[in-house]
């Protein structure tokens, strides 16, 4: 229902909004509302950079892994020889 709202519904509120609480309250309030929206942003970037960079070092380590076992098969194979 909230995504049907055009300009001219979201001007009047605001007009509204200035009227009841005064212009420099919702000034306020927009630009706290504004930094919030911007950390969360910031936030929801860095946890993404993180699981990318996490999904990264999981992946060198299967690759280290994989290899790994291969050449102590290698190994095994030539003492019991």
């Amino acid at each position: 229902m909230l995504g049907t709202l055009g300009w001219q519904e979201l001007l009047i509120i605001l007009v509204i909004l200035a009227l009841l609480f005064g212009a420099t309250r919702v000034r306020d309030l927009g630009g706290a509302l504004g930094s919030g929206i911007r950390e969360f942003r910031e936030q929801a970037r860095a946890d993404e950079d993180e699981d990318e960079d996490e999904d990264e070092d999981e992946d060198s380590a299967e690759k280290a892994d994989a290899a790994a076992p291969a050449s102590s098969d290698g190994d095994s194979s030539d003492s019991a020889g």
